[in-house]
């Protein structure tokens, strides 16, 4: 991404679609497309004419936490983002300093032995550093009132992290946006519950403009969809960092749907970064997509390239962002470096509730496109 490229502040999108005017709704937002290097401007409730029978867009179903905790280390009032839950029961947290606008700014992490006090009697541990690169993201362990440190597999009722959040937690909120807002306004329309109660720290925000009008209109269209989950971190606004191992599954019948539109005529478009990761992590070298869950380390970047997917919907990152890496394996910086630029002139909206950025392949010259019966 060329460095000449700064997104000014009042290109952030400060409150959801929907609240900007009366009788919108989320898919209320511009839609940039690239086709390779020609770019194009529409409104995202004109996606179903952009996209073709036989296409296929793969949708990250984890639902958004409420993972902002307000606590206590000392007397000092801090902020709690619990990002990713590991295997032994601890957390990966980052601890953050309110700014006295509702929302936090950046704080040092650690020391290793720090307790910061939590509602409901609730200690938090941190342990240590979660990676060697950055010291902002901590593992941490709770523990009850009595210093009772629950089995990774038996929570304690005050000690479960996800009782906590669903009693004192709050949506993750940057100082870009305007104010609070619920929890429901950081639920895509393809969120589901998990059955152990997972979820993202930050929303997936990319599907957040989809509506259930939108969806049945594409479905209508010959549009499919194929499920996927990954569980995302806390991406702190200060720090643009390769992501980190989160949580992902990739069922049989999602990849029985994508293996069935690469072998046709359909484009494998990809709803967000986390779908690109999850759905990249259980691909194999052949290009074959096959049923995995687990942990990915994967990071996409030009020089590894995508196996699977042809196109991607995403809002708009900062030109710092490692996300930038995926765009461009997907579509080549020559085309995100464009695309930019046209946002950037057009006044698109940045962040979780701005606008979005399709991304196609560019097309061959008079291709036509066959249909189920062609020879």
């Amino acid at each position: 991404m060329t460095t000449a490229l700064r997104v000014p502040e009042e290109l952030s999108a400060r409150v959801p679609a929907e609240q900007r005017g009366q009788g919108l709704d989320r898919d209320a937002v511009r839609l940039l497309v690239s086709r390779g290097t020609e770019v194009s401007h529409h409104g995202f409730a004109e996606l179903p004419g952009l996209l073709r029978a036989g296409d296929l867009l793969i949708v990250n179903t984890s639902p958004t936490l409420a993972a902002a905790v307000d606590g206590r280390i000392g007397h000092a009032r801090v902020v709690v983002h619990f990002s990713t839950r590991g295997d032994d029961g601890r957390w990966a947290v980052e601890v953050r300093d309110p700014d006295g606008r509702g929302t936090t700014r950046a704080r040092a992490g650690g020391p290793a032995g720090t307790e910061v006090r939590l509602p409901g009697g609730v200690r938090l541990v941190l342990e240590e550093p979660l990676t060697g690169r950055s010291p902002r993201l901590w593992w941490g362990r709770v523990s009850e009132p009595g210093g009772r440190v629950p089995e990774a597999d038996v929570p304690g009722p005050e000690a479960d992290v996800l009782r906590l959040l669903g009693r004192h937690g709050r949506p993750i909120r940057y100082s870009y946006t305007e104010r609070d807002q619920p929890l429901s306004a950081y639920q895509t329309v393809f969120a589901l519950p998990a059955a152990d109660g997972a979820g993202s720290a930050e929303m997936p925000s990319a599907a957040r403009p989809f509506t259930a009008r939108l969806v049945a209109a594409l479905v209508s269209r010959g549009v499919q969809f194929a499920p996927v989950t990954l569980h995302t971190g806390v991406a702190s606004a200060e720090a643009h960092e390769p992501p980190y191992p989160e949580r992902f599954a990739v069922p049989e019948t999602s990849a029985r749907l994508i293996n069935a539109a690469r072998a046709g005529d359909g484009r494998v478009v990809a709803v967000g970064t986390t779908a690109v990761r999850a759905v990249e992590s259980a691909t194999g070298a052949d290009g074959v997509v096959r049923a995995a869950e687990g942990w990915t380390d994967l990071v996409v970047t030009p020089e590894r390239g995508v196996r699977v997917v042809d196109g991607l919907l995403t809002g708009l990152h900062e030109p710092e962002a490692s996300h930038l890496l995926m765009l461009e394996a997907v579509a080549g910086r020559a085309a995100i470096d464009r695309g930019y630029e046209a946002a950037l002139r057009g006044r698109y909206l940045w962040h979780e509730f701005g606008d979005v950025h399709l991304i196609l392949p560019e097309e061959a010259p008079h291709t036509e496109h066959c249909s189920s019966n062609c020879r």
